[in-house]
């Protein structure tokens, strides 16, 4: 063979090489994977088939699925984690560890905020319950009586204050929505989800497949409209609304990969979609603090913003080119 032909040979070998690891590379490349799950009030068997049965007919492949009752979920504090940026100030963190506006609380309540801690009379909610010996619902009605009465003042998002009681209580109307996940003899079925982009876009998901947060507006074909459309028939018990609307799915790929690290307990490496925004360059510890949806800077004038917000619909790709972004800012 002479030296032509070696090339010729050496340069088809190389093409081979190259092309195998162009393989492996677009095979690792991840589906678009969301986390669902049915909420308590709608967790019934006839739910859990509509379910499996409307993301099957949309080319949706269930990995997983499984169930998680209430008293898992209330001794984990799974869903404290899941609405972070509410549940923190409710029933994760104690007042102190609270970075309350002082200014704020006087103009509203008339007293230093550090003298309101030194007085003992400060509690998040969970902690006001057994101060006041009532349960969530009891604390949602005087939270509502609070409202009415202009004691309540709003330091940021799902960040409140109400005088309760003779108390200075915080975030007391989670407590009502926490209940629905906690209390024993409840559950949610979740599964853990793929489809190909190009197919549906995440966009696609959440506004047909899933159907819009309001039921009544959600498509007749989408999970949420057939739910409204057949409550009584699924042995739903109320009619849903935009609080109980049936089924919960994540709202873009960094959201899915929160959410399963939360829920099912996984670690990142353990994570397809997660391994993939290591391997692009997003630091592990930066998963971790963005996972519980921070303020975060969005722009380059420094303007900040929800990071859940910002990634809201956007593809695998997308999500990545723009979690870089914001990790450069």
């Amino acid at each position: 063979m002479n030296s032509t032909s070696l090339a010729v040979v050496a340069a088809a070998i190389g093409a081979g090489i190259a092309y195998a690891v162009y393989k492996r590379k677009v095979s690792k490349k991840p589906k678009n994977s969301a986390f669902v799950f049915i909420k308590p009030h709608a967790n019934t068997p006839a739910t859990r088939a509509l379910a499996s049965s409307t993301l099957a007919a949309q080319s949706i492949s269930i990995l997983r699925e499984g169930e998680l009752t209430g008293e898992t979920i209330d001794e984990k504090k799974l869903i404290d984690q899941h609405y972070y940026a509410i549940a923190s100030k409710a029933t994760i963190l104690k007042p102190h560890e609270l970075n309350v506006p002082a200014e704020k609380f006087k103009a509203k309540f008339g007293l230093e905020w550090q003298a309101a801690l030194d007085s003992g009379k400060v509690f998040n909610a969970m902690d006001a319950c057994k101060q006041l010996k009532i349960d969530a619902m009891a604390l949602d009605a005087l939270w509502g009586k609070a409202k009415k009465a202009d004691q309540l003042i709003k330091f940021g998002g799902g960040f409140y204050c109400g005088l309760i009681e003779g108390l200075y209580v915080f975030n007391g109307f989670f407590m009502s929505m926490r209940s629905k996940f906690v209390t024993p003899g409840t559950s949610i079925y979740y599964y853990v989800v793929e489809w190909d982009q190009a197919a549906t876009s995440w966009e696609d998901f959440r506004g047909k497949v899933l159907g819009p947060t309001d039921p009544k507006d959600a498509p007749a074909s989408s999970l949420r409209g057939l739910i409204m459309a057949k409550w009584q028939e699924l042995g739903l018990k109320e009619v849903p609304n935009v609080g109980d609307n049936g089924v919960h799915a994540s709202a873009s790929p960094f959201e899915g990969v929160a959410e399963r690290l939360n829920w099912l307990g996984k670690r990142c490496k353990q994570d397809s979609y997660c391994k993939a925004m290591l391997r692009a360059g997003i630091k592990d510890e930066t998963i971790q603090a963005w996972s519980v949806d921070p303020q975060v800077k969005i722009d380059a004038a420094g303007k900040k913003g929800s990071l859940f917000d910002a990634l809201e619909d956007l593809d695998t790709d997308e999500c990545i080119d723009k979690l870089k972004l914001l990790a450069a800012l």
